[in-house]
């Protein structure tokens, strides 16, 4: 298969003729090629927004939400080939991107092309002065999206639509590693009626590719989802340029559990918790903290279930592990084995790469258990994002707070008791930028999204996003 770049509602070729081959996870397979964009095609992509930005931004809100809901309407209607090229591209089972990940993606530009029809500003009456401010939000211009390849298309077009819903155009990169539902999305946004350079996708690697959206001098803002350690340098490159920034960077997640939960309602959402989309999700709850009176009981229970769940080819309805991104990932997920005895863990199950028949060369590693000794070892103080989760007992409340907070991420945090009281102090103490109490994943897109520490600058979701994507400016009337 041939991915094509889409600049100004058109599928072309990269300028320089540079092409990256694309790897099918589930058997390791090349199966496509994808442009490795230049600085030409970026400024290409750059030309092309900036023309269609003097239209677009002047467009009546209604119209610009009209075209959000028909894109949103278009995806739903394309489930199934959207979630088929989800699953081969990425590796994760068919039944999650039907059931999670195209269907957020629908929500995403069905969310935020009603959202900027209810998007308002403020304006206050200076009473004995004879003046009334106003505030306006307007459009920023030309701006990059740069998202991850775990969650290919949902992160993709939670970036997009705001963008474009604000009155921005946007220049984009997906992962390279998943570029095949961003491709087939500019088909839908033609489809939909866009117009030509509101959108425009340039695939490629973030070396070259991604480094050129992020130095263009013209290009106002930059929203990004993916590691830590490439945040920081965008950040180095961005701040300078005076660029505006949301930058969503990586988690490394307690999950703290106490003896007064609802526990089979725990167990069965720490498994979840735990393993979807084969531990690839920022938001995994991969430190698993246990109140010493049920430890013993819930590690039992708990490995007994992850034992159970089956691995298998990601278009398999019956699987609930598919393969990992690619062999790399593959390759840093392995070494976290090979340092678990240096670090005093035991492996309770899991830890080996698995072979699936028909497909030896795919990307499958068993779901790991690791019971730990303290907090500090690298295989709870870094990001393995992948099927490794590790546990260990926890005293008391106290505890808990010293052992969430003793890290350098600050993504989301879940809590698991009955304790109103205890709730309350938890969620204020805990450095996180997201806490769940008795539940997991469980988002409502009015809602701020977004870590501290290293694990990002910003917010995005709900307004908090339509604000990122605009310009704030105060008017001052006297009369």
């Amino acid at each position: 298969m041939k991915i094509q770049n889409y600049i100004n509602g058109q599928f072309v070729n990269p300028i320089n003729n540079d092409w990256v081959d694309n790897y099918c996870p589930a058997d390791g397979e090349i199966y496509g090629q994808l442009p490795n964009s230049s600085l030409e095609d970026v400024e290409k992509a750059y030309n092309a927004a900036e023309t269609a930005f003097k239209e677009w931004s002047q467009k009546p809100i209604e119209e610009r939400s009209r075209i959000l809901i028909k894109i949103s309407e278009l995806l739903e209607v394309n489930l199934d080939r959207f979630a088929e090229a989800e699953s081969k591209d990425n590796g994760k089972p068919i039944s999650l991107a039907k059931a999670i990940d195209i269907p957020r993606a629908s929500s995403n530009f069905r969310f935020f092309g009603n959202a900027i029809t209810q998007f308002s500003s403020e304006s206050h009456e200076s009473i004995g002065l004879d003046a009334v401010n106003y505030t306006l939000r307007q459009s920023i211009g030309v701006v990059g999206c740069i998202s991850p390849w775990n969650l290919p298309l949902y992160l993709f077009t939670w970036k997009i639509a705001p963008a474009i819903a604000t009155g921005n155009c946007v220049v984009a990169k997906p992962s390279e590693v998943t570029p095949m539902t961003a491709f087939l999305l500019g088909e839908i946004c033609t489809e939909a009626g866009l117009p030509n350079g509101v959108l425009n996708i340039v695939h490629g690697l973030g070396n070259l590719t991604g480094q050129a959206i992020i130095e263009h001098p013209n290009i106002k803002a930059i929203s990004f989802t993916g590691g830590t350690s490439t945040g920081a340098q965008i950040a180095k490159v961005a701040a300078p340029m005076f660029k505006k920034l949301s930058l969503e960077l990586g988690g490394k997640n307690p999950n703290i559990i106490f003896a007064d939960c609802d526990y089979d309602d725990m167990l069965s959402t720490t498994v979840r918790s735990s393993f979807a989309n084969q531990g690839q999700i920022c938001l995994c709850g991969s430190r698993i903290f246990v109140e010493k009176s049920i430890y013993k009981k819930f590690k039992s229970d708990f490995v007994e279930k992850v034992k159970a769940l089956k691995i298998g080819h990601p278009s398999n309805s019956d699987t609930d592990i598919g393969a990992l991104v690619s062999k790399p990932h593959l390759e840093k997920v392995k070494s976290y084995i090979n340092i678990t005895k240096d670090e005093g863990g035991t492996i309770l199950c899991g830890g080996k790469q698995v072979t699936i028949d028909g497909y030896e060369n795919g990307y499958y590693f068993e779901p790991t258990i690791i019971e730990v000794p303290n907090n500090e070892c690298r295989l709870n103080q870094e990001e393995i994002f992948g099927p490794i989760v590790t546990i260990m007992p926890l005293d008391n409340e106290d505890h808990a707070l010293q052992m969430a907070n003793d890290i350098k991420y600050g993504l989301s945090a879940t809590i698991w008791t009955n304790n109103l009281k205890r709730t309350m102090r938890m969620s204020s103490k805990l450095q996180a930028g997201i806490v769940w109490v008795n539940t997991w994943m469980l988002r409502d897109l009015r809602t701020p999204f977004g870590g501290v520490k290293a694990s990002g600058v910003g917010r995005e979701g709900g307004f908090e996003a339509l604000r990122f994507f605009t310009e704030t400016k105060n008017v001052c009337i006297k009369y």
